[in-house]
């Protein structure tokens, strides 16, 4: 089976890859262009114009590989599907969100509330689709035997996972291949996981999105040619807590999606420290902006980033693998 996660790590990426030159002119034909806020950074005013809503060649590349890999080598399973409906779902919200943005002209996109409400519904499906599949409403504690049964509260977790990973991850959207790089990292760490607790179809499944993700940032690494916009952002963050749930590591997403929790946390302790004091803690929010503030180049953000996203992945692979 080790055959079947390398074919999908090298399909997905050779997808991504063909698909984009055709795609990018297609979405300037159309002028799908980024706008950037005012309030933003000053030197991302350049990028204006350069087209967004990239992330349908992430998910066109992971779900046609992984459909058709799976059903290849008889790793097709209803984790499967479930995980592909959760990344289309969130995706096609976000595409939602983009179209508005960049087609209507509605900066702001969907609202709060209208976002959220998509957010529920597909969290909902997910915990029938779970249950269908037998997993166990039990927490499991990384690297030990001990569980918790959470029973009904279970519901509440999956809710709270799905929208608050969805949302981390579309914050970490704010420089060129920030989040194409460390969503690969963290998704790579999940499919060593996966394939440590024989859970193949979800370890395939992982490697797909990687390999897509990898074949994306050839055009979206700076000076990106392309974003992936909501559309991507929003997927990737529905489909990785889609993956620690459906391998019962609910707990290693905050380890080895750490990134993205400190980009969460930026905004969090900005916006209460505002209102508390009138004081901000750091010159922007989300994180790297403030890295930009202070005279970081876009490039070695991005590669701390990337290297401290590593280095929190290995950490939770050694927990729940080698330990």
């Amino acid at each position: 089976m080790e055959t079947a996660l390398i074919v999908t790590l090298l399909a997905s990426f050779f997808v991504a890859v063909v698909l984009s030159p055709i795609f990018i002119p297609f979405l300037k034909r159309l002028k799908f262009g980024q706008s950037i806020r005012e309030e933003g950074p000053k030197s991302h005013q350049k990028k204006s114009g350069t087209p967004t809503m990239g992330g349908i060649v992430i998910i066109v590349s992971l779900i046609l590989s992984t459909l058709v890999i799976s059903w290849y080598f008889g790793l097709l399973t209803l984790e499967t599907m479930i995980l592909l409906f959760v990344t289309l779902g969130y995706g096609i919200i976000g595409f939602i969100d983009d179209f508005i943005k960049v087609v209507m002209k509605r900066n702001l996109g969907l609202t709060s509330k209208q976002k959220l409400l998509g957010q529920l519904v597909i969290a909902i499906i997910f915990y029938f689709g779970m249950k269908a599949a037998g997993i166990s409403t039990a927490l499991t504690v990384p690297g030990t035997e001990w569980s918790i049964e959470l029973g009904w509260f279970y519901f509440v977790l999956i809710i709270v996972m799905l929208v608050g990973a969805s949302n981390a991850v579309n914050l970490t959207d704010g420089l060129d291949g920030l989040l194409a790089g460390t969503a690969a990292i963290a998704f790579g760490a999940f499919a060593v996981v996966a394939t440590s607790k024989f859970e193949l179809s979800i370890a395939l499944f992982c490697l797909a999105v990687v390999g897509s993700l990898l074949g994306f940032l050839v055009f979206n690494a700076h000076p990106a040619k392309v974003f992936m916009g909501d559309t991507g952002s929003l997927a990737l963050g529905g489909a990785i807590a889609a993956v620690a749930i459906l391998t019962k590591m609910e707990l290693l997403l905050v380890l080895i999606g750490g990134v993205f929790v400190m980009e969460t946390l930026s905004v969090m302790i900005q916006v209460v420290s505002f209102k508390t004091t009138g004081k901000r803690i750091f010159k922007m929010s989300p994180l790297h902006h403030h890295y930009e503030l202070i005279g970081w180049s876009e490039w070695r953000i991005v590669v701390t980033f990337w290297t401290v996203g590593l280095l929190l992945a290995a950490i939770g692979v050694y927990i729940e693998v080698l330990i």
